[in-house]
């Protein structure tokens, strides 16, 4: 930094905010980590939606434009990366593990006054540091540009429980199954079963949030029973839907809102 640069303002806090609440699609100069303590975290960016519930973190970088969603009373937890420290993560936008360090020291951050000069630098240093250091564990649902792809996915985000074949949703659209399963792999790096599931856990996130039990969860997102459900989710979000629900209950018990800027 050059003496006629000025000096960067890290924003950082927390705050529970209502089900359904979203902000506007946005930008910032200055990279941003943002974690849901509790409730469930959705950020949406033109490549698509990630989600974050309580055991990820979400990374946007600088100048990247993004909304958010939440979906039940969330905890939301912020905190700015200032430029310098931005390229020792990645340069798109992510979801990242959150370890039981990353968890305490983000909590810390947010919660608690800065106990001597430079505290909170030192700690935001760290988080950086573990998360440089973790895989990406992206919750992640692509959209695509091709027409057909984009008219046959947008069929699935209006009902998620549409038990369509790739074949019928191709007849709907006027492309055939062969093309649709290509397009998913080429354009979306996924096929469309893992597609259609990730759609359908985002779902289901926001309806667990919402307290529905894990069967109505499963019905409601397409699933034929509640067993292959736990076992997709669990593969996908890392822990069982009904844990998923008792570390809500938990968290939203035990947090209490603060938000601060601090320079």
């Amino acid at each position: 930094m050059t003496p006629s640069e000025p000096e960067e303002t890290t924003l950082q806090g927390a705050a529970w905010l209502p089900h359904g609440y979203q902000l506007d699609p946005h930008s910032h100069t200055q990279g941003q980590l943002v974690y849901a303590a509790a409730g469930t975290l959705a950020t949406v960016t033109e490549r698509g939606t990630w989600v974050a519930p309580a055991n990820r973190v979400t990374w946007t970088p600088p100048r990247f434009a993004h909304s958010h969603r939440l979906y039940g009373r969330t905890d939301i937890r912020l905190l700015t990366v200032p430029v310098h420290l931005c390229g020792r993560l990645v340069d798109h936008p992510s979801v990242f593990a959150v370890s039981p360090l990353l968890r305490e020291a983000i909590l810390a951050l947010t919660d608690k006054p800065e106990r001597g000069p430079g505290a909170h630098k030192r700690l935001l240093a760290v988080i950086v540091d573990e998360l440089a250091d973790e895989a990406e564990q992206s919750l992640h649902l692509p959209e695509p540009s091709d027409d057909r792809l984009s008219a046959a996915t947008a069929l699935l985000h209006e009902d998620p429980a549409r038990p369509a074949t790739l074949a019928e949703l191709g007849r709907a659209v006027g492309a055939s199954e062969r093309t649709l399963s290509r397009l998913f792999r080429t354009e979306l790096s996924m096929s469309f079963h893992r597609w259609r599931t990730t759609l359908r856990i985002h779902h289901a996130l926001g309806h667990l949030t919402d307290g529905m039990s894990v069967t109505e969860t499963a019905m409601a997102c397409g699933w034929s029973n509640p067993s292959s459900f736990i076992d997709a989710f669990t593969e996908v979000v890392g822990q069982t839907p009904g844990r998923y629900q008792a570390d809500l209950r938990k968290d939203e018990g035990s947090r209490a809102p603060a938000w601060r800027d601090q320079a």
